[in-house]
């Protein structure tokens, strides 16, 4: 009989935004880890590891002091040995940090790295949202042409089409490089100020600190404001303009749809040139006077883009550089809105069950070999009734069951049953899995 509750007694719960995740959606994160693998395979990318905690200035200098992510999404602290450190809200500074920190640079170039975990932001949790999330990225350093741009776009949009996620769009603009933004910035906060009481609290500092996240924010009020603002596009370089429409003719040769978006700047500081984003399209059903039409709704699942100086913002040197990162959560919702099937582990098609403590230990030997020879067999040693464990067997959908009892234990032969027929026969203990290996 289980234990009842004390009510008395605290039940702990995950922290805000926090949660378990469950086999039944650890499955879902399997699957997409599985597809990570395959396109780094496909794409000759190397796994990297990294610390979940970082120094709290390679987010600062690296992301950007006025971003909402170290402003206001960081989780930072002091440790005892007063070391200010933050647990990772991002991935691409660590990458290029570990770049230099490992002589990366010895290597044959350009490096090219995928990672995959847990990030941390403190943000307001929502559907396929959470303070403790999870992302996985592909960064390609050390080289700046832009098919390198096009190449991680597509090998993005491949991987979520081989999720079988469909109305996918890339949206994609270019914000050139620093000293071109700022002749654009100066016309950008020129016409923010002629409209400055419409633009929320955040967007009118922001005018003052960083005006390009006034592009970035999702409050209607300022959206409607940027939709006529000026366009980055129009002060980019020669240079920089040719970089962007290769990229665009790529795009168009590689037959990947996409967008321009002209205020599209993504959130970050660091980008250079090539920005984008890959989004799962719906259509849904508009209200009052709108009623009848669709609109178009837009699930942003993937983010990145070029960031050629980031390097040097961390103390390295310049070094061009182009990758992207997908939020695993995101990626999980929109399967289940597109009704793709869950993928689960491969089904034990064997079933041993034992009886007595002699079998118990023939059984623990029994199932090594199985698993040497890759069979997976499925049991409930905790239990001593055959009943129990034939009605678990049938539970399981099994082919067959292999009994050692007492006798069999000593005899050295096991009873093979198929489950379907329930017919029952002996078995030599050595010849099993060569047996059952071969009816499978």
């Amino acid at each position: 009989m289980d234990e009842e509750i004390n009510p008395s007694k605290e039940i702990f719960r995950t922290p805000k935004g926090m949660r378990d995740i469950l086999p039944k959606e650890g499955n879902s994160f399997y699957r997409i880890e599985n597809a990570c693998r395959r396109e780094a395979r496909n794409y000759n990318f190397q796994k990297i590891d990294f610390p979940i905690l970082e120094n709290i200035d390679l987010f600062k200098k690296g992301t950007g002091l006025y971003t909402d992510i170290v402003e206001k999404q960081m989780y930072s602290f002091r440790t005892k040995g007063n070391e200010k450190l933050a647990l990772r809200p991002e991935g691409t500074p660590s990458v290029i940090r570990a770049y230099f920190q490992e002589g990366m640079r010895a290597w044959r170039q350009p490096v090219k790295l995928w990672y995959m975990g847990p990030f941390f932001r403190h943000e307001n949790p929502q559907a396929g949202r959470y303070r403790q999330f999870h992302q996985f990225g592909f960064e390609v350093l050390n080289d700046g042409a832009a098919v390198i741009d096009a190449q991680i776009i597509q090998l993005f949009f491949n991987l979520l089409e081989g999720l079988h996620l469909k109305d996918l769009v890339v949206e994609i603009n270019s914000i050139g490089y620093p000293e071109e933004r700022a002749v654009y910035q100066l016309a950008l906060v020129k016409y923010l100020k002629r409209h400055f009481s419409q633009l929320c609290p955040d967007c009118q500092r922001r005018i003052r600190i960083n005006p390009l996240r006034v592009l970035d924010c999702k409050q209607l009020s300022c959206q409607k404001i940027v939709a006529g603002a000026p366009q980055i596009i129009d002060y980019l370089s020669n240079e920089c303009n040719n970089h962007f429409k290769e990229v665009l003719e790529l795009l168009e040769e590689l037959e990947i749809p996409y967008d321009l978006n002209p205020y599209l700047v993504r959130g970050l500081d660091y980008y250079t040139r090539t920005v984008f984003e890959i989004a799962t399209v719906q259509n849904k059903k508009q209200d009052d006077e709108d009623q009848g039409k669709d609109k178009e709704l837009r699930q942003t699942l993937v983010g990145g883009g070029r960031y050629d100086r980031l390097a040097r913002s961390i103390g390295g040197n310049d070094m061009p550089a182009v990758g992207g990162a997908a939020g695993v959560e995101r990626i999980i919702e929109a399967m289940k809105r597109a009704k793709v099937k869950p993928v689960y582990p491969e089904k034990p098609l064997v079933f041993l069950a034992q009886l007595g403590e002699r079998a118990k230990k023939e059984a623990l030997k029994l199932i090594e070999e199985f698993r040497e020879k890759g069979v997976k067999v499925a049991e409930l040693l905790g239990r001593d009734s055959l009943k129990a464990q034939l009605k678990r067997a049938d539970s399981l959908g099994v082919k067959y069951a292999i009994i050692i009892g007492r006798k069999e234990a000593i005899n050295r032969t096991v009873t093979l049953k198929t489950m379907k027929t329930g017919y029952q026969t002996s078995v030599d203990r050595d010849k099993i899995t060569s047996v059952i290996k071969k009816r499978l």
